[in-house]
């Protein structure tokens, strides 16, 4: 058992299991068999799994085959990935067998494939305060060159990189989760479990202007269409195709799971008329797809998240190119996997945002 407060997952990944490979490597059976077999069950919300699956993926990067799959105790507050993989969104605490039920189910239960997605931020200068365990500054990455950038460049400019599982979303989505963030942080004996938390962000939702823009802002500034240009790849096309923001929309979201806001869908389950129509195949964590939609106001995203409608369909694509330039903002709020952070945006030159899919799949076991 590993405390992530004293042992981080890539300590493990790089230390602990390296010492398994090398005394199977000299011949030791027993440890052979551990590397062969071994399964790694997270205690933890979706950021803290996240975690795992990215430094679990140094394996495959470095050919350390097989990768452990890795089963869930859900102990977040949305808990979309275990939703996802059957393990629940909350953990039966009152059930003396859970544990015992749990390390069985996780030892001998099936394993599906889940894609993940490398997101990569180009920004003119500056940095990002207090970025999230997933996005880490990088030395330099490149974009798409076959999507050529209009307008000039700054002599400088930073990256930041990091891979998400389950969605990444710009807008006000990701600033009422940044709210509710470093309200947990600075007061965190009043967030104490999922019920708890979810309180506090609903409150978060009714003050962050969600559900009512103030008089003072310019209706200009109220959507995304103000500062957002996207450009996707469709499903069977490798071409870049510019894909309108609509107007009313305040959060985009690109999901890769059926699961979003503990546990809702809003995506929603389409006939095949209407897939065929719009051009849309029937979404999969595995399908190498990005579903991306949009939340208007907070009473859309009320309904949506009741499941009472569906959310505004956008695209479906295997990569997605933003380009945000300020205008009259300063800063825009982005999130993957429920970790919020504030980008900061300016009006001379724009910040870019890149998904591309990484091209190994992470292995989860099944609840």
């Amino acid at each position: 058992v590993l405390d992530l407060e004293d042992v981080k997952p890539h300590e493990f990944v790089r230390y602990g299991l390296a010492c398994i490979e090398k005394w199977a490597n000299d011949g030791d059976f027993c440890a052979k068999e551990i590397r062969q077999n071994i399964r790694i069950v997270v205690a933890g919300g979706d950021g803290t799994v996240g975690w795992v699956l990215g430094c679990l993926g140094e394996l495959n990067q470095n050919g350390r085959e097989p990768v452990p799959p890795v089963a869930i105790i859900p102990l977040g507050t949305g808990n979309d990935l275990s939703r996802s993989f059957g393990w629940g969104g909350s953990y039966p605490f009152t059930r003396k067998s859970g544990i015992k039920k749990t390390l069985h189910r996780a030892s001998v239960g099936p394993v599906s494939n889940l894609d993940s997605w490398h997101v990569v931020v180009q920004m003119p200068g500056g940095e990002v305060a207090d970025p999230p365990h997933s996005l880490k500054a990088a030395e330099e990455c490149s974009l798409d060159k076959t999507l050529e950038i209009e307008g000039d460049l700054p002599d400088k400019v930073n990256f930041y990189e990091g891979v998400f599982y389950n969605y990444f979303s710009i807008g006000m989505d990701a600033k009422v989760a940044y709210g509710f963030h470093h309200f947990r942080n600075e007061k965190p004996h009043l967030a104490q479990g999922p019920l708890a938390n979810k309180i506090i962000y609903s409150g978060y939702s009714c003050s962050q202007g969600w559900f009512l823009t103030t008089c003072t802002s310019d209706p200009s500034l109220r959507g995304l269409k103000n500062i957002l240009k996207m450009h996707v790849k469709k499903v069977n096309s490798t071409e870049w195709e510019q894909i309108p923001v609509p107007k009313s929309v305040r959060a985009v979201v690109a999901l890769n799971l059926h699961n979003y806001g503990s546990g809702r869908n809003p995506w929603g389950n389409l006939k095949p008329k209407y897939l065929e129509k719009r051009g849309f195949v029937e979404a999969r964590s595995d399908d190498g797809l990005l579903e991306i939609f949009g939340l208007k106001e907070g009473w859309h995203a009320s309904f949506v998240m009741t499941e009472l409608i569906s959310a505004k369909h956008i695209a479906q694509a295997t990569s997605i190119r933003m380009e945000i330039r300020g205008g009259e903002w300063k800063e825009a709020f982005m999130q993957m996997d429920g970790e919020p952070w504030k980008q900061p945006i300016c009006n001379d030159y724009s910040t870019f945002v890149e998904i591309n899919r990484v091209p190994f799949q992470s292995v989860l076991v099944n609840g």
